[in-house]
């Protein structure tokens, strides 16, 4: 991670008043916008500070620089991805879905969805114009998410395939990249409808070899 950040502990907002909570806030909506319109490369501090309205003293008294200010806008992305994962699989369940893979892809047709609607943000961390280590952060992110659909299957008693896991999540994170490039609003839903349907045909490879059924 740059100027040694890491991914755990960047852009986490410290207890503060009410109105540094709104500074922080409106700093981090300001940021969007300028990486949005420049990109993150040629976007600059003063940009960020005068489209909030705020000091170069104050973004410095709750972010290192831009590229915390990146990494803490990513991280409410995740959170926000996370809540919405989460509120899928538990739907999923409360319906009587018990099928851990099911359950999977509800999750992941939730992340592509929060990607539709806030395609605008998402796009900022996949089109290559980032911090550097900023690809770091989206591996381990994809470990995550894989980390939890392990607990999911063995939460269900059913045996973890590792190389679908890693197939489903390779997918995914391409899937997201290609998503919230397109501009047109239904073709994006159509190519997350479409990676749905691919991802529910997929199956763990049958065991062979010694030990196998048959």
């Amino acid at each position: 991670m740059t100027m040694g950040l890491t991914v755990e502990n960047v852009g986490r907002p410290a207890r503060s008043s009410p109105r540094g909570a709104a500074t922080r806030s409106a700093l981090l909506r300001a940021a969007a916008q300028v990486f949005r319109t420049v990109g993150f490369a040629k976007a600059g501090v003063n940009e960020v500070v005068t489209e909030a309205g705020a000091s170069v003293g104050s973004l410095y008294h709750h972010f290192s620089g831009k590229a915390d200010l990146f990494y803490a806008l990513y991280e409410e992305f995740q959170q926000r991805q996370q809540d919405r994962t989460r509120r899928a699989a538990v739907e999923a369940r409360d319906a009587g879905e018990t099928d851990p893979t099911r359950l999977m892809n509800a999750a992941a047709r939730a992340y592509l969805e929060g990607c539709i609607a806030e395609r605008e943000t998402a796009w900022l961390f996949f089109r290559g114009d980032s911090p550097p280590g900023f690809e770091s952060a989206l591996r381990a992110r994809l470990r995550e998410w894989t980390d939890r659909n392990v607990a999911l299957f063995r939460r269900a008693a059913q045996p973890v395939d590792d190389a679908l896991l890693m197939v489903v999540s390779g997918a995914m994170l391409v899937a997201v990249g290609e998503v919230v490039a397109r501009d047109d609003l239904a073709d994006a839903r159509r190519l997350a409808d479409g990676v749905i349907a691919v991802l529910a045909r997929l199956e763990a490879p049958a065991v062979t070899g010694p030990g196998a059924a048959g």
